[in-house]
């Protein structure tokens, strides 16, 4: 039996952290594994509860809550994570500690499950919360002018309703492990008189006993931080030769790396930037591109390496840039190259062992020079037989399928909108699943830019696809779209929602999303014979019921 060390009182911790460390120790070197979490939790101090919320369109929020809450717990904290959209079983007057982790979806917007607590703390009517402490995490993305504001716009209220800021808000960009890891520490310490000092408690946060015991004998799991390197297995054009636009419909091999995934889930890919642009820019930079420099993992290598695979290039999109001093100063300004994240289109209860994209191939034009989406060019252009594309997965814990099979479920997803769809199809069908499928698609052209076609003709033909709807936007002189489909069949659809159908939306969220919700009011108004104050609240009802779920981008 392995003998469990124990701190000693001469150590130089106070009570409370030794405790702490006597019970990661417990948990870390006993032979028993699964009495690690009890015997942690048993030396741990009672430190009070700590709330947190989260508002998450992706479920990267959620799935941070929820690891810090797990480390906070671990600290002695009594913990729960709720999401944004239960704010109503909670009594904020009542709450000693509140911690906010929220993304931002847009440009600036709240999201989805954030946004009825949204309207309640801003409305006339919300209490005061003199007695609340509280501090926020913010996640966004700079490339938009409203950075983390569904985050600041919680701060700030939260302060004007009298609650008490514990710790600074941080506003972290796309790459947040590393700033969300630092906010939470300071959060900690800014709790120095109820927790343990996380630094000096041997770094808490994200010291999992069971992970630790895990990496020592075992090779780390593939995840966004370290990505399978995987095979493009098939790679296809979907449009026919007539389309304006390119998509393709990409199959990856997953086998041997352990990733599993759901549908409604999205694939990470970590994609590497286009040569020719890193010539064009070393050139009008004055550059060799064997310079050695820092990426930013701190690695030093040469930079016309990391510009093909470490930096994210976009700010040069407008302009080329003018003659650098020298490699450092040129990389200074540049950000880490961030993994784009794709709606799964296939189930894997249909396709074991692979995973399925439907990429949009971005291509266009911008002052006078040719442009290229990093990612979607990446697979159209630079992944051969022998590249390997480093993919992790991306869970999305709420755009999920109803656990109940029977239900009947409605989506909308024009042009590559439609890839989650064609994975829910497959899943339903797989699990045979009893409940009625509608789904409404919606391109430019029938002729050419019909994806998925065959597969979906046929699905409706036997059936399994009880209604398929289309708008085609160019096969006529007035366009049409999705949105105007649904309100063409109203009624049906309406019917369908009041016998509990489950309603999902994918796409472009700049217009069509809005395009659709605004839809989706008016069906209510006129099919439910509902005033406008009305039909918004039964579009809040759906969403807090979690049967209006969308994954917007």
């Amino acid at each position: 039996m392995t003998k469990i060390p124990v701190i000693p009182e001469s150590a130089p911790f106070d009570a409370m952290q030794r405790m702490w460390l006597n019970g990661f120790l417990a948990g870390l070197f006993s032979s028993e594994p699964s009495a690690m979490p009890a015997q942690a939790a048993a030396t741990s101090p009672g430190l009070g509860p700590l709330l947190f919320l989260f508002g998450s369109q992706t479920g990267s929020s959620e799935g941070l809550a929820k690891r810090l809450a797990k480390e906070a717990k671990k600290l002695g904290f009594e913990t729960r994570v709720v999401g944004m959209e239960s704010y109503s079983t909670i009594d904020l007057t009542k709450e000693k500690r509140l911690i906010i982790v929220t993304s931002t979806y847009g440009d600036g917007e709240m999201p989805d499950n954030a946004q009825s607590f949204w309207e309640y703390l801003k409305n006339g009517t919300a209490p005061r919360l003199d007695s609340l402490e509280y501090s926020v995490l913010a996640l966004g993305d700079r490339n938009y002018v409203q950075f983390c504001q569904a985050g600041k716009a919680f701060d700030v209220r939260l302060e004007e309703l009298g609650a008490k800021r514990i710790h600074p808000r941080a506003d972290c960009d796309v790459d947040y492990e590393g700033p969300s890891t630092e906010w939470f520490g300071g959060l900690m310490k800014s709790l120095e008189g109820v927790a343990p000092s996380p630094a000096d408690a041997t770094e808490a946060v994200g010291a999992d006993p069971a992970q630790a015991v895990e990496k020592t004998v075992s090779t780390p799991a593939f995840g966004k931080s370290n990505p399978f390197p995987a095979i493009l297995k098939t790679n296809r054009v979907l449009n026919a030769a007539d389309s304006a636009k390119e998509t393709r419909h990409l199959e990856i091999i997953l086998e041997g790396s352990g990733l599993e995934y759901e549908v409604g889930d999205a694939l990470g890919v970590v994609p590497a930037n286009c040569p020719d642009f890193v010539r064009e820019i070393l050139d009008a930079a004055g550059l060799d591109g064997e310079e050695a420099v820092k990426a930013p993992d701190g690695h030093e290598m040469p930079l016309r390496l990391a510009l093909l695979q470490k930096f994210d290039l976009k700010p040069f999109l407008a302009d080329l840039p003018q003659k650098a001093a020298s490699a450092a100063d040129f990389v200074s300004p540049l950000r880490k190259l961030q993994p784009r994240l794709y709606s799964i289109s296939s189930s894997p209860k249909a396709h074991p062992g692979e995973v399925h994209l439907t990429v949009a191939v971005v291509r266009y034009e911008l002052n006078g020079r040719a442009r290229k989406g990093v990612c979607s060019t990446f697979f159209a252009e630079r992944v051969g037989p022998d590249t390997k594309v480093p993919v992790f997965v991306h869970k999305s814990p709420s755009f999920k399928l109803p656990a109940d099979g029977s239900k009947p479920i409605i989506m909308v997803g024009p042009g590559t909108g439609v890839a989650p769809f064609r994975a829910f199809l497959e899943e339903r069908r797989a699990a045979a699943a009893t409940g009625r499928n509608w789904l409404f698609f919606g391109d430019q052209k029938e002729a050419c830019d019909f994806l998925y076609s065959e597969e979906l003709k046929a699905m409706k033909e036997d059936g399994f696809l009880t209604r398929l709807d289309t708008a085609f936007s160019r096969d006529q002189a007035q366009k049409i779209y999705v949105q105007d489909r649904m309100i063409q069949n109203a009624s049906e659809l309406w019917s369908w929602l009041q016998e509990g159908a489950y309603f999902y939306v994918c796409g472009d969220a700049k217009r069509m999303a809005k395009d659709v919700d605004a839809a989706l009011h008016k069906i209510a108004e006129t099919a439910g014979s509902f005033a406008a104050e009305q039909a918004a609240d039964y579009v809040k009802q759906l969403k807090s019921e979690k049967r209006y779920l969308r994954d917007v981008y």
